[in-house]
């Protein structure tokens, strides 16, 4: 049952675009305490447009016409420091800036030639593009980056520094990622540098791109909130765009942002305290996830991790459920995860915490149901030993036909059963937590006990009618496999009525088992030949009633106990 309800459970999860590569993990996303996700491309739609454009203490928002000339030249050299053929939304997004506002001006140039590029490492979060026009002897140089990166590249002062602040600030407030533009020239003659910082650059401006939030993240968040789990924003962007976005998105940012400088500084311990009330990294670069994931831990969370690049693969493994991107994520990230969301949307991976919960919940029921339907069919197979001259009631092919056929069948139903709409307003499951508490065992220990006390009821009341042997023993087999049924309605839900379960709760294999049974059931009383072969005898409609009614009697204490246990929660 185990490994069926965790090979349909990766199915069905798979159908809302979460891929299990580790079936186990199924489990482990009940226990789920924290979540952490990148910000771009997750909680974000990564679908970028240069917003506004910052130069010369001015700001130019682009949805307000035509570009004024003062901001063609910011324009100009971050369209130089995109690649030709971007790919990566952001350049993207420059690129769409050069065609519609620098079409048909002196500052796009298609026919300048690329020579060296100087990439974006983790010690400088700037790149730079080196360029030579036909007909110059100096080399041009256009860079772009995080705005302190360009100000370093600049040699900002004090004063230049905390103007520049402010500007940044006055972006990020709404939300937007903001990169500093810079320029310098470099003649031909010499020979070009090895690192940026050997240019005499000048700083020209800034760009916010807007990247707006996925639809339904504001509610996943909430959802995340009410079963217990924090959501952790971990992103590389500005603390103001990040802080704005977790804003937007309900993050508590009441305790505000830890940057990745500041992360560097602290100690193992200093940072598991801090993690314990922040909820937003910013300025964050891929090997410091993993520091993440190890403080989270070491504070007894049991954390679920999203990544994309090769980076993230450490923390990925390191995480209790590694959590790949299948759109935008490398195929190490995907072999390093045991979950692969196809679309990289936030909702999903709540979604996936919302369906492994409800896995787990079934189980759990299904398998209370097996312990629950077991206690009758022993105890009924042993009872007649104790009592002289009363005949067996269930012979080896009918316990073969309950065990092979019926009770499989049945548990099955529970596989399909709706998760229950309030799953996601209760706790994280505690790590190590058995599948069976004393209560869960309790109860259903007390449901096969009333099953069989029903069952022997009707046993001992047919027996000492003195009917034939066949027949005590198909009156008996008929309230035994009505109680089966019973069984499986009431333990639905339990929380609900069984009225509203059926009402309320769709589940297309529960009529066709409930069919199944009672069709067998029935051509094993009818048919000469079958109910020959069972050993069974024909029963009357009052003889059926009764066992009819036995078996509601064995299950309908648990539908009181429901009931009043949801009155006990509401009062």
């Amino acid at each position: 049952m185990l490994t069926v309800f965790l090979a349909l459970g990766a199915w069905r999860m798979s159908q809302h675009h979460v891929l299990t590569r580790r079936p186990p993990v199924i489990e482990t996303l009940g226990s789920a305490t924290v979540i952490c996700v990148d910000k771009t491309g997750t909680l974000t739609m990564n679908r970028m447009t240069v917003a506004a454009l910052s130069a010369g203490g001015a700001t130019q928002h682009l949805d307000e016409g035509a570009l004024p000339e003062q901001f063609h030249t910011v324009a100009e050299f971050a369209v130089l420091a995109t690649p030709v053929d971007p790919f990566d939304p952001m350049d993207k997004a420059f690129q769409v800036l050069g065609e519609h506002y620098l079409a048909r001006t002196e500052h796009l140039h298609a026919d300048w030639s690329l020579v060296r590029e100087y990439p974006l490492s983790s010690e400088l979060l700037a790149l730079s593009h080196v360029w030579r026009s036909p007909d110059s002897s100096r080399f041009v140089v256009a860079a772009k980056g995080a705005p302190e990166a360009i100000a370093d590249l600049c040699h900002f002062g004090d004063e230049q520094m905390a103007a520049l602040t402010d500007d940044v600030h006055r972006l990020t407030s709404t939300g937007q990622r903001v990169l500093g533009i810079a320029r310098a020239s470099f003649a031909v003659s010499e020979r070009l540098p090895t690192e940026q910082h050997d240019f005499e650059f000048e700083f020209l401006g800034l760009a916010g791109l807007h990247d707006p939030v996925r639809e339904g993240v504001a509610a996943a968040v909430q959802e995340c909130r009410e079963a217990g789990v924090r959501t952790v924003m971990i992103t590389g962007d500005y603390p103001g765009t990040a802080l704005a976005i977790a804003h937007e998105v309900g993050l508590d940012t009441t305790a505000g942002c830890v940057t990745g400088p500041e992360l560097a500084a602290m100690t193992a311990d200093e940072l598991a305290t801090r993690v314990r009330d922040v909820n937003v990294f910013a300025r964050m670069v891929p090997e410091q996830k993993l520091e993440l994931i190890r403080a989270f831990k070491a504070n007894g969370d049991v954390v679920a991790m999203t990544g994309d690049g090769v980076n993230d693969a450490p923390a990925l493994r390191a995480a209790d459920i590694g959590i790949a991107m299948g759109a935008r994520g490398t195929d190490v990230a995907r072999e390093a995860a045991a979950l692969v969301i196809t679309d990289d949307d936030f909702s999903s991976i709540v979604g996936g915490i919302r369906r492994g919960r409800g896995v787990f919940d079934n189980l759990r029921k299904a398998m209370a149901y097996i312990i629950a339907v077991h206690v009758p069919i022993v105890g009924m197979s042993i009872l007649p030993l104790f009592v002289a001259n009363w005949p067996l009631v269930l012979l080896p092919v009918q316990i073969a036909f309950l065990e092979l056929i019926i009770d499989p069948a049945c548990s099955v139903v529970f596989e399909a059963e709706q998760v229950d709409p309030l799953i996601m307003r209760h706790p994280p499951r505690p790590v190590g937590a058995p599948m069976f508490d004393r209560r869960t065992l309790l109860l259903s220990a007390l449901q096969g006990l009333s099953v069989l006390f029903a069952v022997g009821a009707v046993y001992a009341w047919a027996a000492a009618r003195n009917l034939p042997d066949t027949t005590v023993r198909s009156i008996t087999f008929v309230a035994l496999v009505l109680s089966n049924l019973g069984l499986i309605l009431v333990n639905r839900s339990w929380r609900l009525p069984v009225w509203r379960t059926v009402v309320e709760r769709r589940n297309p294999t529960l009529k066709w088992i409930m069919s199944v049974a009672v069709g067998l059931l029935v051509l094993l009383l009818t048919v000469p030949g079958l109910r020959n072969a069972f050993s069974l005898g024909s029963v009357s409609l009052a003889q059926a009633a009764v066992a009819v009614a036995a078996a509601a009697v064995g299950v309908a204490w648990f539908e009181v106990y429901k009931m009043w246990l949801v009155r006990r929660r509401e009062v």
